[in-house]
């Protein structure tokens, strides 16, 4: 049932990237929030309620934010293992989805008398590392410490797909209903056909890539494998007419902005010239094909520590929901900073280097375990770090 707590503490600190030196690092006294017991695990941000906010924890316990309120406005317990992720429900954002252990369970907001779960789902093996629910279709995902992902059909309440790779976080693709991205230990990033359960591609960061595949950066840091801890896909009417990304926090620091489109067209060209084995094309052909390509392809873009990113793991990425949507893509890392950076200047063809464009550094106290932004002009930026207290930043 409804726990209050005290709660909010001051207001947000105000950071505006347009107004500070490029990459500039600001140490800013955030609004916080109190309500968990022990380390604050996750947040979400409600896309259709302004402001809304939901965090897990350690403690077992969901705690639910309004921004425009002092304290937290109730507490679910969930139990007594750590709730490890959460995700709305798309188009209902009373439905809220959390994993605690092996399972999902589902909760409706509005019920303040009873917090009963309204399902559970108990597909998964081993402790549940992230969940993902897709804004095109009523399926779920739940990326597990086995390597599986379950893809849940959440209509019929039943497993609809299982996704065997080493995967630790998931995301569903919104302009293709049935493609999924995973990413994991085993350094490799999958882009999968859900419906048939095998992946489209694979990107294998565990081994050297021409250099002709990347701009703007370095390779990662020699010391820390690349093992994939977050994936970020912009929703469908973020930026009109920037590229069709996808965004990857990896171990080594590095945040690797892929362009998906071009990724499955290359697997298709693949496919199409062992179809046609040995059979010859015209030079007429060939040169359209490439000019076609040169036109749609953007070379991967890796924000990293030598244009001012990251110097440790980077645990999490968002694409910003403030402003212009998409524009500026945030990560958090385990060298206690918070990057945002314009990223969308990036994916134009006649921007030669992305040097300049980390817009702000916000340092930390402590390592950050996940965020995510809010679609409001201020207190748009939500921290959950190793410590039990939201924090909350204004960066407009």
């Amino acid at each position: 049932m409804a726990e209050p707590h005290s709660g909010g503490e001051s207001r947000a600190a105000s950071i505006n990237p347009s107004t500070q030196e490029i990459g500039g690092t600001q140490q800013m006294n955030p609004r916080r929030l109190k309500g968990h017991k022990a380390t604050a695990t996750c947040c979400v941000a409600s896309r259709l309620r302004p402001g809304v906010i939901a965090s897990s924890g350690e403690d077992g316990c969901i705690c639910l934010f309004d921004l425009r309120c002092k304290d937290v406005l109730f507490t679910i317990d969930v139990g007594e293992e750590p709730v490890s992720s959460l995700c709305f429900k798309a188009g209902n954002e009373d439905i809220l989805y959390a994993s605690s252990g092996t399972k999902v369970s589902c909760f409706d907001i509005q019920m303040a008398s009873s917090w009963k779960p309204l399902e559970t789902y108990s597909y998964n093996k081993d402790e549940i590392n992230q969940i993902s629910f897709s804004t095109k279709s009523n399926f779920l995902a739940a990326a597990d410490d086995s390597g599986e992902v379950k893809i849940i059909d959440s209509c019929q309440q039943s497993l609809y797909r299982t996704l065997r790779m080493i995967c630790s976080c998931v995301q569903f693709v919104p302009w293709k209903p049935w493609t999924a991205i995973t990413g994991g230990l085993d350094l490799k990033l999958a882009i999968w056909d859900f419906s048939k359960g095998r992946p489209h591609n694979v990107i294998d960061y565990g081994m050297a890539e021409p250099d002709s595949n990347i701009t703007n950066g370095n390779a990662g840091q020699c010391f820390n494998p690349a093992f994939v801890h977050s994936i970020a896909v912009p929703e469908v009417d973020m930026l009109p007419g920037l590229n069709k990304v996808c965004a990857a926090a990896r171990g080594d620091g590095v945040i690797d902005v892929i362009d998906l489109e071009v990724e499955l067209a290359n697997m298709k060209s693949k496919s199409s010239s062992i179809a046609k084995g040995s059979q010859t094309r015209s030079r007429k052909a060939d040169a359209q094909s490439a000019n076609t390509m040169g036109q749609v392809l953007r070379k991967r873009t890796r924000l990293d520590y030598s244009l001012g990113g990251h110097t440790a793991g980077v645990s999490c990425v968002s694409f910003s929901l403030f402003g212009e949507r998409g524009k500026f893509l945030i990560s958090g890392g385990n060298d206690a900073s918070v990057k945002l950076w314009d990223w969308s200047k990036c994916s134009y063809p006649e921007q030669a280097s992305c040097s300049t464009h980390l817009s702000l550094t916000v340092n930390m106290n402590r390592k950050v375990n996940w965020l995510c932004t809010t679609p409001t002009d201020s207190e748009n930026l939500v921290v959950c770090d190793t410590s039990k207290i939201l924090k909350i930043y204004t960066v407009a």
